[in-house]
């Protein structure tokens, strides 16, 4: 049974830090990309970042540039968003996805975290 479980949300005040993790099991991840989204009340879920499998490829999505930083650990399946200035407007649950592709698009991800709540106070 594949899984991936998101860990690391919480509530935290505008200006500060969080760093996410999500942790893959089940199946071998060799040669997925790995992504974060996030999608927040009312709204569509959006790329947040995303990482290849050999991380010489990173993609943000333009109101985390700058701020967040994905990373992996192949070895570990694991993938981290650490995020940092945090503003209210990234309040929002956070998804951890996985697949073959290297995309952008939320309905390319063929496998996703039950998702971790993140909640920046003003």
């Amino acid at each position: 049974q594949v899984q991936l479980v998101e860990s690391g949300g919480g509530l935290v005040q505008a200006g500060g830090s969080l760093r996410l993790s999500c942790a893959a099991s089940g199946r071998s991840f060799n040669g997925y990309a790995m992504a974060w989204f996030r999608q927040s009340r009312g709204k569509e879920r959006d790329i947040v970042a995303v990482i290849n499998w050999t991380a010489d490829s990173r993609y943000y999505g333009d109101s985390v540039k700058g701020r967040f930083t994905i990373a992996r650990d192949n070895a570990k399946n694991t993938v981290y968003l650490q995020m940092s200035n945090l503003t209210p407007l990234d309040t929002a649950v956070y998804y951890c996805a996985a697949d073959r592709r290297y995309s952008v698009i939320a309905h390319a991800y063929e496998y996703w975290g039950q998702g971790t709540q993140v909640t920046v106070s003003s």
